[in-house]
Order: C-alpha cells, then structure tokens, then sequence
C-alpha cells in the first residue's frame, strides 16, 4: 500500500485495499457474467478530529465507499480498521457493539426518515436499540439533541412532512448524534438544499465538530462545500482515488490531470483570482464493469503516456499524493 501521508498518530480510521463489487446477472438463473467495479483498491486514513472531503464525478464510487466503511455494503476484498480493529468481516452481531460510534447522515433528507413515525419516535428507536440511556431520560436526550441541530423541541410531536428540506436535514443531523458517534460519514448532506439552507448545515456540521470532537468523512460533488468543511480532500475517478492532499494544496497546487481539469471548473468569486484557461475533458467516463486498462483516466487524459495504458500508477507522495505517470 502506498504511503499517502506522515503522521506517527493512529488513525480512527485506515482503509487498505478496498474493494467493493456489484455482480452482473444475466439468465432465468440469474448466472454472474461480470462485475460492477464500484470501488476498487481504495486506501486511505482519517485522524481523530479530521474532515477528509471526497470528491469526484457522479458514480466514481463516493458514495460506496461511505456505505461500506459503515457496513452498509459488505466489501468484497481490503480492510476497515476502526480504532485499530479490522471491522470488515464482522457480522451483523459484531457490528451492533461498533455502530454507535459510526454513524451516517444522508443525502436526500425526504427518504431517510420514516413518514409514519413522529420525530421523537425517530430519535428514540436508536437509543433504544443501543441503550445509550435509561427509559426515563430519553425525552429529555430529545430534547437535548433537537436543540444541540437549532430545533425547537415542541417539534418533536410532529411528522417528517410537516418539515422543510432544511429542517428535515438537521433532524438527520440530530439521528446520527443520538448514538454519541465518534466517526459520522456525510453522504452529499447538502448536495438537495437551496444554496442559502446549505450554508447553514455545513456551519452546524462545524460547530458539531467543534463542540463534540467529530471526525467526519464528507461526500460531495460541490467542490465549494468540500473545501469549506474539509480539513484534507481525496479525489476519486472511477473508482480509485488519484489524489489526496490538504485542501490547500489540492485548490492551489493540484498535480492530477484530473484534479486540475476538476478545479479549472470551480467558480471563484473573484474575477481578479480567475484563471482564463478552461480544462475540457473529452470523452465519456468508462463503464466500471469494465473498466480501462492501466490508468483508468487514460482514455480521456491530455497527457497519457503508453505506459500509461499498460501500468496502472500507483498514488505516490507524503503529505500530498498523487496517482500519475506525468509526475515521474
């Protein structure tokens, strides 16, 4: 595994080779004639406290890898080790003594909560489940959380659809910090809001962290929100990552062809700090069932090399890492 950053502080978090695959079915018997290669061979680690931003094109395997760090998806090969112990094959009974302290918030705050149940059924099934408190201080951990995500707790009595967008969200919010999580996985938790409302979340999200000593792992396309909350930013195509680096260096110093043709996109309010030159990537992005030989990017990359079709580069760096044959 490629060492990506220097650090003698145990991560909460290390991924070694993950992989996650979906089969391809095909006949009444529903034989396997291929594979979905959703993630595959991830590495990467998170600090106790840290913000690691995710980023990259719609169906790079973002939001997999979210899921199956929680165990949402079983993954089909690589290691998760949570507070130094290997949670990847760990059953369903295993898992309920690690899920308090792994916790997700989702990205469409509509579907993620149950319609036929009231708020305060919502928050209390968890710590229920879990026995974070004895029965009788459970209204008041309601309570608490709701006014903990800036909700009156009168609105406990009330239904999922009698809430806006926002408002549902910071009841997501409140559903993830019910279990006392020390790692929360944002899953594009502002990618559905009004760009005012957004703000608002990711400024919560911060205060939480603040307040609680959170470590979250934040999932988003909208490069303006990653760099706001992120402390260090990994970049995924099709699968793997090809950088990872403080959000410094990735919006200053970008290496990847990818990174850089990504960030030639991003807005940037001053027009004095625009730069005039567009990145245009050709192309369509590959299917994952069956993905490019070599560098996954090489089909649409200005600057593929024939190496380049046939190695696959691995990401090399400390403090920022990088997967490409260019920078050789």
């Amino acid at each position: 595994m490629a060492k990506v950053e220097e650090n003698t502080v145990k991560p909460l978090l290390q991924v070694e080779r993950l992989k996650t695959y979906y089969p391809i079915t095909k006949g009444i018997i529903s034989r396997t004639v291929g594979h979905v290669k959703a993630v595959d061979g991830v590495n990467f680690s998170i600090r106790d406290g840290e913000t690691l931003g995710l980023v990259g094109e719609s169906g790079c395997g973002k939001s997999t890898i979210g899921r199956t760090i929680i165990r949402l998806e079983d993954p089909t090969e690589g290691h998760i080790l949570f507070q130094g112990t290997d949670i990847s094959q760990f059953s369903a009974d295993e898992m309920k003594n690690v899920r308090p302290n792994m916790q997700m918030i989702f990205q469409d705050p509509y579907s993620s909560l149950n319609p036929r149940k009231r708020i305060k059924e919502i928050l209390a099934e968890p710590i229920k489940v879990h026995r974070i408190v004895p029965d009788h201080e459970i209204p008041k951990r309601i309570d608490d959380l709701l006014e903990m995500v800036g909700l009156s707790k009168s609105y406990k009595n009330r239904y999922p659809h009698e809430f806006s967008g926002g408002q549902r969200q910071r009841i997501g919010i409140a559903r993830a910090l019910s279990l006392n999580p020390k790692l929360i996985v944002c899953d594009e938790p502002v990618s559905a809001l009004d760009v005012s409302i957004q703000a608002q979340i990711l400024n919560l999200l911060k205060d939480l962290q603040k307040e609680l000593n959170l470590t979250y792992l934040f999932i988003g396309h909208g490069l303006g929100a990653v760099r706001y909350i992120s402390d260090r930013i990994a970049v995924m195509y099709l699968g793997r990552i090809v950088e990872i680096a403080s959000k410094k260096d990735i919006f200053q110093n970008p290496k990847h062809p990818y990174t850089q043709a990504l960030l030639s996109a991003y807005p940037v309010p001053n027009p004095h700090l625009r730069s005039n030159e567009r990145i245009v990537i050709q192309g369509d992005v590959p299917s994952p069932a069956n993905p490019p030989s070599g560098c996954r990017f090489h089909t649409r990359c200005p600057l593929a090399k024939a190496i380049c079709r046939e190695q696959e580069p691995e990401l090399k760096g400390t403090r920022h890492a990088a997967a490409c044959f260019a920078l050789d």
